[in-house]
């Protein structure tokens, strides 16, 4: 079979099942930047360009399921105020938390932007990250959630990473709007989210259902907005406390539904029953010191797919670590190896609705992998910080891992 590339002498974890077990020395074979061959050693035959993976460990691309790439400056100040015991939603309703951030991404320019964010996204693709997720929601009018979204577009025209943008404009209140939600959510439904469409800059609509963000209602009326509009849901849901955005998100048939700390037995039910999927963010778990595990137990009952993310941002989990969430998704959530794993690769791409063509190494799937100097998939948890790959292949090309 002719092959763009070939990379041979691989033991490789396909994530393809639940079993993470590394292969015997295994070939893949890649053409047109997808994956068009795969099997024992003793199977390989070709004139094709070849790459020695030396027996080293080869996996699917890492994905970054849930990220706020693209912000300005930071909330140090904040974390400051939490070690002396003000709360997240102290800070967020005496005007800092989300607001605080939304004025300093309105203040900054589409290249400082830009170049912020490029810095960011190049640590995680110095992880092994292939495709990551990014969304707005520090705009909260119409010019600066475009601008947010054209960002992280330019982004993955720029670095070579797989983007997937959705839009956030349902993330917490402007000030301009104090003391007027509905007509906020009036605005995000009637003119920020059809200009999005206009623009090709949305994957997806997401919304912050909670004490601090916005009632179910509210929520409800973003998520029918969407619908008519085409574009897919998800949300930020239960990680304060339990406003039944689960159930609610499960309605409307969303891809995921992230965070969790608090979400009841229902709603967990709704999810399972709706396949949408559960995205755990230890790196928010473990910085604003929650104590509220994720049902973790109940999840896997009731056979809901975990994924794991960064949650990158500035404010509740200031982390451009995949890796790093790794372990901390196991020894937070006692996540088994293989679950965490899963989490960032095949369960990742079901919760951006890439379930046919990222996650998983296997005929069809596009060419995104990582190679590393490791004994497993387990192995990589194990580590606080793993070491980042010997070498990732982007659609079937050989990619740079230097973090600059």
């Amino acid at each position: 079979m002719p092959f763009d590339l070939a990379l041979t002498n691989a033991r490789l974890v396909t994530c393809t099942t639940e079993d993470l077990a590394p292969s015997a020395p295994s070939f893949v074979g890649i053409q047109g930047g997808h994956i068009t061959a795969v099997g024992p050693m003793s199977e390989f035959a070709s004139a094709a360009p070849v790459e020695d993976c030396a027996g080293r460990l080869l996996t699917p691309g890492l994905i970054d399921c849930h990220t706020h790439l693209v912000y300005a400056g930071d909330r140090a100040r904040e974390f400051e105020q939490r070690l002396q015991g003000t709360t997240y939603e102290d800070i967020a309703r005496a005007g800092g938390g989300i607001v605080a951030t939304v004025r300093a991404t309105r203040a900054a320019s589409e290249e400082e932007l830009f170049g912020q964010t490029a810095a960011r996204a190049r640590r995680l693709m110095a992880e092994g990250v292939t495709t990551v997720e990014i969304k707005s929601g520090y705009g909260l009018d119409v010019d600066n959630e475009l601008k947010q979204l054209r960002v992280a577009r330019r982004i993955g025209q720029a670095l070579g990473i797989d983007v997937r943008t959705t839009c956030l404009a349902a993330h917490a209140l402007p000030p301009e709007f104090t003391g007027r939600a509905d007509d906020y959510i009036d605005r995000v439904c009637s003119t920020i989210l059809p200009a999005v469409l206009r623009a090709g800059l949305a994957d997806a609509v997401d919304a912050f259902c909670e004490r601090i963000g916005f009632t179910p209602e509210q929520t409800a009326r973003v998520f029918a907005a969407a619908a008519k509009l085409g574009l897919p849901v998800k949300l930020h849901a239960e990680q304060l406390s339990d406003q039944g955005g689960a159930q609610l998100a499960a309605r409307h048939g969303a891809l995921s539904c992230d965070h969790l700390e608090y979400v009841s037995a229902e709603g967990v039910g709704a999810m399972a029953q709706a396949g949408t999927i559960a995205v755990l963010l230890p790196g928010a778990f473990y910085f604003l010191r929650e104590t509220k595990l994720p049902p973790v137990e109940l999840l896997r009952k009731l056979r809901v797919p975990i994924a794991i993310s960064t949650d990158s941002n500035p404010g509740s989990s200031p982390t451009t670590s995949l890796l790093l969430m790794l372990n901390l998704a196991c020894t937070l959530f006692r996540l088994t190896p293989s679950e965490a794993f899963l989490g960032i690769t095949r369960h990742a791409a079901r919760a951006l609705g890439l379930k046919d063509t990222h996650g998983t190494i296997e005929v069809g799937k596009v060419a995104d992998m990582a190679l590393w100097d490791a004994d497993s998939a387990a192995s990589l948890c194990y580590q606080i910080g793993a070491p980042p790959p010997v070498a990732v292949f982007k659609r079937g090309v050989r990619r740079s891992t230097s973090p600059t």
